[in-house]
C-alpha cells in the first residue's frame, strides 16, 4: 500500500513540476488561454478526448458497464457522432469568421453574431456550466481514491482531488493542459490495456466466469431502451457545437486542417477505444462483486453497492503493489484531463465574457491579467469544490452540466452560423427559455415519455428562436 501511494503522490508532483515550468512560459493570454495557437492536431485531438472522456465518463461507464453491460458503450458512440459532425459542420465556419485568430471563449463568438448582452449571458451559462462539470471530475477522482485506498474518507478524498486540481490549473493555463493531457491520456490506455483488463479477467476467473454468473443481457449490445439512446444523444452530440473546452482547443490549433484532423481522432479513441474499455472493467467488477471478491472489505455480494464504485474496488482488490498505485494515477490522470480544462472554460468565460476583463496592449499578458486569471480560477476551483462536497452520483452530474448548457446554447449558435433570420431577441430567449426549461424539469424530476428534460429544453430554445426570427423577417 505504501509502494502504491509512493507512485500515485510521485505522478501528483510531476503535474505539479509541469504546470510550474508552464506558468514561467506563459507570456500573453493566448499563452494562458488558448496556447500560443501553435498546437499540433495530434496534441489537440488526444487532449480533446482526454477532455471530454475524462476521469467521470471513465468512473460512469464503469457504473454502466457494472449496470447494464456492454450496451453502456454506446453511450461515448454519441460522442463520436458529435465530434465527426463538428468536424464537417462546425470548424469550417468557424474558421471563416473574421477575427478569429483573437478569440478566446465561445461567448465572443455569440457577441460577434447578437451583440454584448447575448455574450454576457452566454458567458454566465457556460461559467456555471463547467463549475458543475469540473465539480462531477472531483467527485470522480474522490471515489476513485475512496474505493481504492482504504484508508481515504470520500470527504476527504473529494478536498485532496479539488485542491490537486485546481492548484495545477493555477500555475499552468491551457498550454500545460494540451501537452499533459496527450501523456495523461498515454498513462491511462496503458493502465486499462496491460494492467486493468488483464489482471482483472485472470481475477474473475475469465471468460468462464463471465459466461456463467451474467445475465446474457449483459454481454449484448442491445440491452438498453430507445429513451437511453435518444437522451444520451440529445445531451452528449450537441456538446461538440457548445463545449467551451472544445472552442478553446480549435482556437489553439494552428488551423482548420489541423483541427479538423483533432476531431477526427478524437472520435476515434472515444468510441470503439474508451468505450469498450470502461464498460468491460466494469462487467468485470459487477462478476467480482457477484463472485463474493470484495467481501473482505466490507462489500458483501448479498448488500447493495454504488455502480460507480465497482471499478475502482475491483483495481483495489486485483492489483498487486505497484500496479494499482500506476492504474490509479492513469485514472487520476484522466479526472485531471477534464477537471482542469473545464476549470480553465469556466475562468476563461467568467473573466472575459461577464466581467469583460481584457488585457491591453494587443491581448499582452502582463502581470495583472495574469494575476486576474489566477484569482477567477482559484475562486471559480473554490466554489467547484464546495459544489463537489454536495454531489454523490458523476454520470448525473455530468449530463446534467451538460444539458444546461446544451439547451441554452446549442439552438443560438447553430442559428448564428446556418440561419438566415437570426435575432438578438431571439438568441436571448431561446438562452434564457431553453435552460430554464431544462433545469426545472430536472430539478421536479419531470420526464415526460421517458424522454431527458434537455429535448424539451432544446425544442422550448427552437421555438422561440425560430418564432422570433420569423416575425423580425416579416415586419422588415
Amino acid at each position: 500500500m505504501i509502494f502504491d501511494i509512493a507512485i500515485f503522490a510521485i505522478y501528483i508532483v510531476l503535474v505539479f513540476a509541469v504546470g510550474l515550468y508552464f506558468y514561467r512560459k506563459n507570456k500573453t493570454s493566448d499563452d494562458y488561454y488558448v496556447a500560443g495557437r501553435n498546437v499540433s492536431s495530434w496534441h489537440i485531438g488526444l487532449s480533446v478526448v482526454a477532455t471530454d472522456v475524462g476521469g467521470g465518463f471513465s468512473i460512469g461507464l464503469g457504473g454502466l458497464g457494472f449496470t447494464i453491460g456492454l450496451s453502456g458503450s454506446w453511450l461515448l458512440f454519441t460522442g463520436l457522432i458529435g465530434a465527426w459532425m463538428a468536424a464537417v459542420l462546425l470548424i469550417p465556419k468557424v474558421y471563416q469568421l473574421p477575427g478569429i485568430r483573437k478569440l478566446t471563449t465561445l461567448p465572443q463568438i455569440f457577441e460577434y453574431f447578437y451583440g454584448k448582452h447575448v455574450a454576457i449571458l452566454a458567458g454566465i451559462i457556460t461559467t456555471i456550466g463547467y463549475l458543475g462539470f469540473t465539480s462531477s471530475q472531483i467527485i470522480a477522482g474522490a471515489k476513485l481514491a475512496s474505493g481504492t485506498f482504504a484508508n481515504f474518507s470520500f470527504e476527504y478524498a473529494v478536498l485532496l482531488m479539488g485542491l490537486v486540481a485546481i492548484g495545477y490549473t493555477i500555475l499552468g493555463g491551457l498550454k500545460a493542459v494540451i501537452y499533459t493531457d496527450t501523456f495523461q491520456w498515454i498513462i491511462l490506455m496503458a493502465g486499462l490495456l496491460f494492467a486493468g483488463i488483464p489482471f482483472g479477467f485472470k481475477a474473475i476467473g475469465g471468460w468462464n466466469a463471465l459466461d456463467n454468473i451474467l445475465n446474457k443481457d449483459l454481454l449484448t449490445l442491445t440491452n438498453l431502451t430507445w429513451h437511453d439512446l435518444v437522451n444520451w444523444s440529445v445531451t452528449i452530440i450537441p456538446i461538440w457545437f457548445v463545449g467551451m473546452t472544445l472552442y478553446q482547443r480549435i482556437f489553439a490549433s494552428r488551423g482548420e486542417k489541423q483541427a479538423k484532423k483533432a476531431w477526427l481522432i478524437a472520435g476515434l479513441f472515444e468510441w470503439p477505444v474508451m468505450a469498450f474499455l470502461g464498460v468491460i472493467l466494469g462487467l468485470f467488477a459487477r462478476v467480482a462483486f457477484d463472485q463474493g471478491l470484495f467481501e473482505s472489505i466490507g462489500f458483501a455480494a448479498s448488500a447493495s453497492i454504488d455502480p460507480e464504485l465497482g471499478l475502482p474496488i475491483l483495481l483495489r482488490t486485483v492489483l498487486p503493489h505497484g500496479l494499482m498505485g500506476l492504474v490509479l494515477a492513469a485514472y487520476f490522470s484522466a479526472v485531471m484531463s477534464t477537471a482542469d480544462s473545464c476549470l480553465m472554460a469556466s475562468s476563461g468565460s467568467f473573466l472575459t465574457d461577464i466581467l469583460r476583463f481584457q488585457p491591453e496592449g494587443n491581448f499582452e499578458m502582463d502581470k495583472k491579467s495574469l494575476r486576474a486569471s489566477q484569482i477567477a480560477t482559484l475562486s471559480l476551483g473554490i466554489i467547484s469544490l464546495v459544489i463537489a462536497l454536495s454531489l454523490e452520483n458523476v454520470l448525473e452530474a455530468m449530463l446534467f452540466s451538460y444539458a444546461f448548457m446544451v439547451s441554452g446554447l446549442l439552438v443560438p449558435i447553430i442559428g448564428a452560423f446556418y440561419w438566415k433570420h437570426a435575432t438578438r431577441l431571439g438568441a436571448l430567449l431561446a438562452m434564457t427559455f431553453g435552460g430554464t426549461t431544462t433545469t426545472l424539469l430536472t430539478l421536479f424530476e419531470i420526464k415526460w415519455f421517458g424522454l431527458d428534460p434537455n429535448l424539451f429544453g432544446i425544442s422550448v430554445a427552437a421555438c422561440f428562436y425560430i418564432c422570433t426570427g420569423l416575425i423580425k423577417s416579416q415586419q422588415k
